[in-house]
């Protein structure tokens, strides 16, 4: 029924790190009735402070299996069985990553005892592995290595399941779903877009994940809120589409959800961000920037939640970078502004400075609202081990995504207009794209400069 299952590795981030040590205990609801345990050459360096905390160091591993070769075990010990485990989206995310990397497709039901443990042992000051077996005098040999943890973790389990009859409760019976087995079996847990529909083929939702198999699950046994509940209880049908890449997965959600409107997704169709920052050139040249409500398409350079909160942005901005604030549009008085009468200002608004210098000060000051290059590609994984996602941004605005075969992604960029599918740009997307960028620190920008040859 159940495979409790612990790994250690070499960092926090699945996508980064390896596995160098899985333990899964087999439990039946009331006992332990097989364990399997091994080291696991993680094929890379185990950083030092990993190995002060686990004790697993390089030399020990050096001769362990590569997981590729415990693949099969693992994958015989855990079918038709819930992963179990304390931060089951930890050792779940780390066992997936690696099957992941050798092209096949991990999915399992998990449970989490963290948050059994919360739901259903309340009052402990810390559900943590080590707090919470203290308080229930679960004593743990070989903290932080995977056996220890795991058997700790099983105990737990047992305490866990004992208790209010709950085998009986919602989190052990059969999950009953709206769609079929088939059509739940078919939802992959990859990254991407998912779709929900109402009766009349309507989409209700969309939504992206990193793992489409367990979010669609997590929505189907979400009776938190009253919305979650009523949504569910509407969903009729689900398609998904693949992407591959994170950033692909959040531009493609954005993009469906404001064309789409979905019912569900209200708080996304509608920007908190009610105010922008705009730049334009006026007929002398000299750029102005304005903070004006954002209406229809329009792209801000930032955005505020109020229109105050961009005018004190603003305000600091020109006295930072002694901006007119005539151009600013914060001075609206006749003739030059009154930083210019107390030489603050030097001369923009009657063209005592010349636009060429003040345009200096301005893109300067806007330069962190910008990217680093108008026109560039992002190089990120596509959908498969052989390909590779193709993010265009050309003069400062995304244009769209595609997919090439590594073989072509390695070749000459200039075949990566070709691949691009265009999308709409829209006020959210450089948030994402910024920030997507700035968690991201080791994904291959290409820039490109024949701009004229490939206009969006």
């Amino acid at each position: 029924m159940y495979a409790i299952i612990d790994v250690e590795t070499t960092g926090t981030s699945a996508s980064h790190g390896k596995i160098t040590e899985i333990a899964i205990i087999l439990h039946n609801g009331v006992a332990v009735t097989e364990t399997f345990t091994t080291l696991v050459d993680p094929e890379c360096n185990i950083p030092w402070n990993i190995t002060r905390l686990t004790g697993i160091t390089n030399e020990m591993v050096a001769n362990a299996p590569k997981f590729y070769e415990v693949a099969k075990k693992i994958i015989e010990l855990t079918a038709g069985r819930i992963f179990v485990a304390h931060n089951a989206q930890f050792d779940y995310s780390f066992v997936k990553e690696e099957f992941k990397r050798l092209g096949y497709d991990f999915k399992r039901k998990t449970i989490c005892t963290v948050k059994l443990g919360r739901k259903l042992l309340p009052g402990h000051r810390s559900y943590s592995l080590g707090n919470i077996c203290a308080d229930l005098g679960i004593r743990i040999t070989d903290r932080h290595r995977a056996i220890g943890d795991a058997l700790a973790t099983a105990k737990l389990f047992e305490i866990i399941i004992s208790q209010n009859n709950l085998l009986k409760s919602s989190f052990f019976v059969h999950q009953t779903y709206p769609l079929s087995s088939e059509k739940m079996d078919a939802i992959p847990g990859k990254t991407g877009v998912y779709y929900f529909y109402d009766t009349q083929g309507s989409i209700i939702y969309v939504g992206k994940s990193k793992d489409i198999h367990q979010r669609v699950l997590t929505h189907f046994s979400n009776s938190q809120t009253k919305k979650a509940i009523e949504m569910r209880d509407r969903i009729a049908d689900v398609s998904w589409e693949e992407t591959g890449s994170e950033l692909v997965a959040l531009l493609l959600e954005s993009s469906e959800i404001k064309k789409h409107k979905p019912l569900y997704n209200r708080s996304q169709r509608r920007s908190a961000f009610n105010y922008g920052l705009f730049s334009f050139e006026d007929t002398d040249g000299y750029i102005h920037l304005k903070i004006s409500k954002i209406e229809g398409d329009d792209i801000p350079l930032t955005t505020f939640h109020f229109q105050q909160e961009g005018l004190d942005y603003l305000h600091n901005l020109a006295e930072k970078y002694a901006l007119c604030k005539k151009l600013c549009h914060l001075d609206s008085g006749p003739g030059e502004c009154f930083q210019a009468q107390l030489h603050h200002c030097q001369g923009a608004c009657t063209g005592l400075e010349c636009a060429e210098n003040y345009n200096l000060r301005v893109n300067k000051s806007i330069c962190p609202h910008q990217y680093r290059s108008p026109n560039f590609f992002v190089i990120d994984q596509g959908r498969t081990n052989e390909e590779k996602a193709i993010i265009k941004i050309a003069n400062g605005r995304f244009v769209g995504f595609g997919y090439l075969t590594v073989e072509y992604a390695s070749n000459n960029s200039d075949i990566f207009h070709d691949c691009i599918q265009k999308y709409n740009d829209n006020r959210d997307i450089k948030v994402i794209i910024k920030g997507y960028l700035n968690r991201s620190k080791n994904l291959k920008i290409i820039e490109f400069y024949s701009i004229q040859k490939f206009i969006p």
